[in-house]
């Protein structure tokens, strides 16, 4: 079998890749940055510690580039992971 014998007519449909990858922001995932962002600038810029803020920050950045580079799907699998009862160890 040919690769012409493998696509039938109406039945092929090319998908462009960016529909496909996640969406990163500086290689972690959109949300997780967005709230590691938020969070480090509500400690950094309300209460006024700018150290632990920026500390905060990084270090959550660089915890959620490593698990997206890992398997960048790990948001989606951690709130399945939470839905399952505690009693269903397996």
């Amino acid at each position: 079998m040919t690769e012409g014998d493998a696509n039938i007519a109406g039945f092929y449909a090319p998908v462009h890749r960016a529909l496909t990858d996640p969406i990163l922001l500086g290689g972690a995932p959109r949300a997780v940055a967005i709230a590691n962002g938020t969070l480090a600038a509500a400690i950094a810029l309300g209460l006024r510690l700018w150290i632990p803020g920026l500390v905060i920050w990084v270090l959550g950045h660089a915890a959620a580039v490593w698990a997206a580079k890992r398997d960048a799907q790990f948001v989606d699998v951690v709130r399945r992971h939470l839905r399952y009862p505690s009693y269903l160890r397996a």
